[in-house]
């Protein structure tokens, strides 16, 4: 990898990634979310690999390994661009199937598709599954187009963008105030406006000052944070570089789950890949700009997921929150200003810098802007995870996403 020097040799790279891809070439993208390795999605990218290996096509067709695409209810997902073909429940032995008959002789599989409960109907395209159709997927949307594992993935769908317009073209109070102007508020549970609690570290006393990631996902049935980490952890990593640069951060710390194997794998593959790209480290993109990340793996216990026990966990205690009186965005790791946010939160800001505040705040309710990713499970027909703007209907999520409840039971 060559390292990045400024957004113009960022743009030229994002160029030549693009020119080498054909929009038109076959790509089967395959979930691989730990949802999905649960249904042995390990072994079906396997068999793929094997056969298409076999019938010859490995420079007509792409095998992309993707994040979750969060209809885990039917997992192993399978979807064919550019016709975005989606299989459900795939197993081993349908592959060669697949490859013979879809890939081969452009035909559908039928039993492989998604049947509509209301209308009985075989849908064949992802994104007319109700499912899907009733969802404003900002945050999940590039789950089902990028490899985790490849920074250069993430760069041909805009990644890194942003960073390059904030660091080049706004400076840190420009980019505070964007944040604030949108009303993006903390998706970790609290609601704290974020632009406001970046503002407070900011202006905190003291030079040293420290931005973490809060990936401590400890709520029973939730699993949002795990799928965005591992299915796209450029997102996150973007977001918490812009955000350092407009609180004034040049060190950063990703806490997550021991119990969150692919998530810490993942995320360590996008620090390293973005370090040799000139993404992270010193001097980023040529602004003079100096910020890093460690990797700080949680040891289980529910309550560091709290904000003052997290940080005191970092330190290498044991996580105990501390007495509120003292904010941590005053005093929190080794008594230096500190700014924490969710993995939701943090993913959410290059998509603000490069679409601007109004556009996020054009979504929600007039008090909660944007989308928010939720854990749909239970007796709910449709299972997974969720994007929806916020203001949103339980009823609409139960009944127009989840398509009800099983066996026609009313909800009570």
């Amino acid at each position: 990898m060559a390292r990045l020097k400024s957004p113009v040799e960022l743009e030229e790279l994002r160029g030549a990634i693009l020119s080498q891809r054909d929009p038109n070439k076959l790509c089967i993208t395959l979930c691989s979310g730990t949802g999905c390795h649960a249904y042995a999605s390990e072994k079906v990218a396997l068999a793929f690999e094997e056969e298409i290996k076999k019938q010859g096509l490995e420079t007509k067709v792409d095998l992309r390994r993707t994040g979750c695409h969060g209809f885990c209810e039917k997992g192993p997902l399978v979807v064919i661009f550019p016709e975005e073909i989606c299989y459900l429940q795939v197993k081993p032995e349908d592959v060669a199937e697949i490859v013979s008959e879809t890939i081969i002789a452009g035909k559908v599989i039928e039993r492989l598709l998604y049947i509509d409960s209301t209308t009985s109907k075989k849908i064949v395209h992802e994104s007319d599954i109700p499912f899907y159709k009733n969802q404003t997927r900002l945050i999940l949307g590039n789950n089902t187009k990028i490899d985790p594992k490849r920074i250069d993935d993430y760069i041909a769908v805009g990644g890194y963008l942003a960073l390059a317009k904030a660091l080049h073209q706004m400076t840190p109070l420009q980019v505070l105030e964007e944040v604030k102007r949108a009303n993006l508020r903390g998706r970790g549970g609290g609601g704290f406006p974020t632009g406001r609690k970046w503002e407070e570290c900011r202006s905190a006393p003291g030079e040293i000052k420290y931005v973490i990631v809060n990936a401590d996902e400890g709520d029973p049935g939730a699993y949002m944070n795990r799928s965005e980490l591992e299915g796209n952890p450029h997102s996150v990593l973007e977001g918490l570089i812009i955000g350092a640069y407009a609180i004034g951060s040049n060190q950063g710390y990703i806490y997550v789950r021991q119990e969150y194997p692919l998530a810490v794998e993942n995320v360590n593959i996008a620090l390293n890949q973005a370090r040799e790209y000139g993404l992270l480290g010193e001097n980023i993109l040529g602004s003079g700009f100096d910020f890093d990340v460690k990797v700080h793996r949680g040891a289980g216990a529910f309550v560091s997921g709290e904000s003052s026990a997290l940080m005191t966990a970092i330190e290498g205690r044991v996580g105990e929150p501390r007495p509120k009186h003292i904010h941590t965005v005053i005093r929190g790791i080794w008594d230096r200003p500190s700014n924490l946010n969710n993995v939701e939160t943090w993913a959410f800001v290059p998509q603000i810098i490069n679409n601007g505040a109004d556009w996020f705040a054009s979504i929600g309710t007039e008090r909660s802007k944007g989308t928010k990713v939720f854990s749909l499970v239970g007796k709910v027909n449709n299972t997974g995870l969720v994007e929806v703007p916020m203001g949103i209907s339980l009823r609409d999520i139960i009944y127009k996403i989840g398509e009800g409840i099983p066996k026609g039971k009313r909800f009570k």
